[in-house]
């Protein structure tokens, strides 16, 4: 198990640094002015093909951006979990490990999401109730990639009904597939946000995942 834990920290660590190295890219390669306003995007070419391809679905876009608060209802769930632990155990130190390690992962997945508000590295392709907005990386994306999988790993680890998991966690992939093809197609947001953020949730779920691996126990 141990060397399943590191494994899937090499992973994480080595798709952090792919991420990095796409970020860096998209502001040097073919980048042109083919965003709203005249904003700057990487990969130009690429992206414009992509845009054009798929066109803009706004209808898409209103569906994916109302299931974007299915992973963040989780998140809550996950803790009030983790309160009622505590409260019941008097101690955060006595919450389960799991669960401490799942806030401490989604705070991260969180602080990665405002910084690029905050600093903006593309802006989408439409304006957004006549605005422009961050779009790199994907978020709703990210959110999802980044949570949906962790509810997959709680429910292997918390629920005992097999039959059960092998009914859910099926729905939990289609779900997940849908969202991001969904973004894919909706036209808000350029091909390169969309890898961005797969690849940014991947390697941030193999770090959790591989800590997860080495420091929990299995609950069944």
């Amino acid at each position: 198990m141990r060397r399943l834990g590191k494994k899937y920290l090499l992973i994480g660590i080595l798709m952090v640094i792919l991420f990095v190295c796409w970020t860096l890219l998209i502001q040097i390669i073919d980048v042109q002015s083919i965003g709203q306003n005249g904003t700057d995007v990487g990969f130009a070419t690429l992206n414009t093909w992509f845009h054009q391809l798929t066109g803009v679905n706004m209808f898409i876009f209103t569906i994916t951006d109302w299931l974007g608060l299915v992973p963040i209802l989780i998140c809550i769930v996950f803790a009030m979990i983790g309160f009622t632990q505590m409260i019941k155990r008097k101690s955060i130190l006595k919450v389960d490990l799991d669960i401490i390690l799942l806030g401490i992962y989604y705070f991260i997945v969180i602080i990665g999401y405002l910084l690029f508000e905050i600093i903006p590295i593309n802006y989408r392709p439409i304006l957004i109730d006549g605005r422009l907005e961050a779009s790199y990386p994907s978020s709703t994306t990210l959110l999802v990639l980044c949570v949906m999988p962790t509810l997959m790993l709680q429910i292997k680890r918390r629920v005992k009904n097999i039959r059960l998991v092998k009914i859910i966690n099926p729905l939990i992939i289609v779900f997940t597939s849908f969202m991001v093809i969904g973004r894919l197609l909706s036209g808000v947001h350029w091909l390169t946000d969309i890898i961005g953020a797969i690849l940014l949730s991947i390697g941030l779920f193999c770090l959790y995942y591989g800590v997860v691996i080495l420091y929990c126990k299995e609950e069944r």
